[in-house]
């Protein structure tokens, strides 16, 4: 488990396991993990977007459940923040506390990720421009394949959102939409673990004709 820190080197990248992984390459279930970041309750209400990054974040955890992806989550200063939001909390009962601001800090977490031999991994969380970023770079200097699900993030000002993602992306992160990840995790509709996540998208497809989106 070397702690690489590698650019990429045109289509390719050194991963975490030491092997060349093309930045174009479908990340599904297989080798990935999800990482929640700091969705915690006084945070959220500062976030115009609050309602959509939780909804997305729970369809995200409902889908990793299904289709065995390892999930992991942290929480920024609780003593003083305080909890993760009652719906994501409910699914991730084992959080990891943290005061440095990007979640590769906490060394179990890491350990997390090299135990299932991760080579790609998911974010959903707050602050995209702040603690999402920051993981970000931190898992990219590592070796992994990092992959931010736009309506899965937020910040308190778009202008902050919007720029952060810019970033991410021309830093080499994979920036898509929570479907996206989904269908992508489950690569296929002949099998049991499609029906659960077809059952994820028409309900959020419900909630969203609900809501007028």
């Amino acid at each position: 488990r070397p702690p690489f820190s590698i650019a990429a080197r045109g289509a390719y990248r050194l991963d975490a396991a030491g092997g060349l992984m093309a930045q174009t390459v479908r990340l599904t279930a297989r080798e990935g993990a999800l990482i929640v970041v700091d969705l915690q309750e006084k945070l959220l209400a500062a976030m115009a977007d609050r309602g959509r990054v939780v909804a997305s974040t729970v369809r995200l955890i409902q889908g990793a459940k299904a289709l065995g992806v390892p999930i992991s989550a942290t929480e920024q200063y609780p003593e003083k923040l305080g909890p993760t939001v009652a719906e994501v909390a409910g699914l991730i009962p084992h959080r990891t506390a943290k005061t440095v601001f990007h979640a590769c800090a906490a060394p179990q977490l890491l350990e997390q990720l090299y135990g299932h031999k991760v080579r790609h991994v998911t974010l959903a969380g707050i602050e995209a421009h702040v603690c999402i970023a920051q993981t970000a770079l931190e898992l990219l200097n590592l070796g992994f394949v990092v992959q931010v699900p736009a309506d899965a993030v937020a910040s308190r000002h778009r202008i902050d959102w919007e720029f952060a993602l810019r970033r991410l992306e021309r830093a080499g992160v994979v920036v898509s939409t929570t479907e996206a990840v989904l269908f992508e995790w489950t690569e296929r509709s002949d099998c049991a673990e499609f029906k659960a996540i077809s059952a994820i998208i028409k309900e959020s497809e419900a909630s969203r004709r609900a809501e007028g989106d």
